[in-house]
This record gives structure tokens, C-alpha cells and sequence, in this order.
């Protein structure tokens, strides 16, 4: 189980440095130069719908040029990351060869008072978690957003999420990860600059 030492960095979707905040975090990490993001939810539940969202995100940026190619993307709204297929996904990761560091993406349930909150952690992510599923670990670090309450009939709760909220979140996360990797920025351009953007 990951600690809050493990957090290495934290921001609320709605801080209007928020995505800069992500960006720094993700900077500080020793990432390769290859690097697997894996959205993992599904379309069928809204408050799950939080990485295939920022999946087919960054798979547009991607195809704009706004990503280098260096970047490869798993999980979109049309092709989700779920519980069926997330073992699939890591050994087609791993039978590439080659270093790369994989960013798992999530949407969490949590406390009343952490709704809204994206963190970005190390170590792997414990997907299924949330709603008593079994399921693999995946990443190097992950990131995570809450949005919703758990605690009770999680399953309905996923369901019941706003969509507003969802699309906001998705929108914060995807903006720093291309702030961060984007085919235009460096980590120290990032580090030192990231907070002056906005």
C-alpha cells in the first residue's frame, strides 16, 4: 500500500496553476525517454470515464505534433483500458523491449473534502481498488483523480459522478502532462517556468 510519501505532488483541478503544478511533478520524475501512458477506466460510467477521457486527449495532441512520438498512449474512449483487458495491455507494454517508464492514469473514490483532487505518485497503480475488483498493477507512478465519495455502494456512485467534473479533471491532467513532455518543452523549462504560464 503506497504512503503519503509516495505523493509527489498534489493540486485541486480548480487552482488555476493546477496543470503547471502537475507539470512540475511529473518533471521531477527520472522518466525515460520512452514513456507508456495507460488511461485506464471504461465509457460505460461516467466517474470511471476519467482516463479513456484523457486518453483520447492526448492521442489528438499526439497526432497535432503537440507530444513527441516518443510517447505512446493506452486507452482511449473508443478503446478503453478496463478490467478486461488491463493484463493484455502491460504484457503488450512489456513485449516492446526497450526502457521506457509507464504512467498509469486513474479516476479514485475518496473523502468528501479530497473530491476534485489529482495526485501524481510512485509506484504502480492499484486499479479496482475503489469497488473490491482484483485486478493487476501497473506503472512506474500513476496518477490519480477523485471524483466522487466512497465509502458506499461505490458501483452506483461511479455511475452517479457528474460529467462536468469528470471533463474538467481530464482537461487539468491532460494539459500538464503536454506541459510537461510536450515536443516543444524541457524538464527545466518546465521546472522553472511552468507556474509563469498562467
Amino acid at each position: 500500500m503506497l504512503l503519503e510519501t509516495d505523493v509527489v505532488g498534489r493540486t485541486h483541478w480548480n487552482d488555476p496553476l493546477s496543470s503547471a503544478q502537475l507539470a512540475v511533478a511529473l518533471a521531477s520524475l527520472p522518466l525515460e525517454n520512452n514513456i507508456d501512458i495507460v488511461c485506464v477506466g471504461t465509457d460505460r460510467s461516467t466517474g470511471d470515464s476519467l482516463g479513456p477521457f484523457i486518453g483520447s486527449a492526448l492521442q489528438a495532441r499526439l497526432k497535432a505534433g503537440l507530444l513527441p512520438q516518443q510517447v505512446t498512449v493506452y486507452g482511449t474512449i473508443h478503446e478503453p483500458v478496463h478490467a478486461l483487458n488491463l493484463k493484455e495491455t502491460a504484457e503488450k507494454i512489456g513485449s516492446k523491449g526497450g526502457k521506457s517508464s509507464v504512467i498509469a492514469i486513474d479516476a479514485c473514490l475518496g473523502r468528501v473534502k479530497n473530491i476534485g483532487y489529482i495526485s501524481v505518485k510512485r509506484g504502480p497503480l492499484q486499479p479496482g481498488t475503489g469497488v473490491n475488483k482484483q485486478l493487476p498493477s501497473i506503472g512506474d507512478y500513476h496518477i490519480i483523480g477523485v471524483v466522487n465519495v466512497a465509502g458506499f455502494m461505490e458501483h452506483v456512485v461511479l455511475q452517479n459522478t457528474r460529467l462536468s467534473l469528470v471533463i474538467q479533471m481530464a482537461d487539468v491532467i491532460t494539459e500538464g502532462i503536454t506541459l510537461c513532455l510536450g515536443s516543444h518543452s524541457t524538464k527545466v523549462e518546465v521546472a522553472l517556468g511552468a507556474s509563469q504560464l498562467f
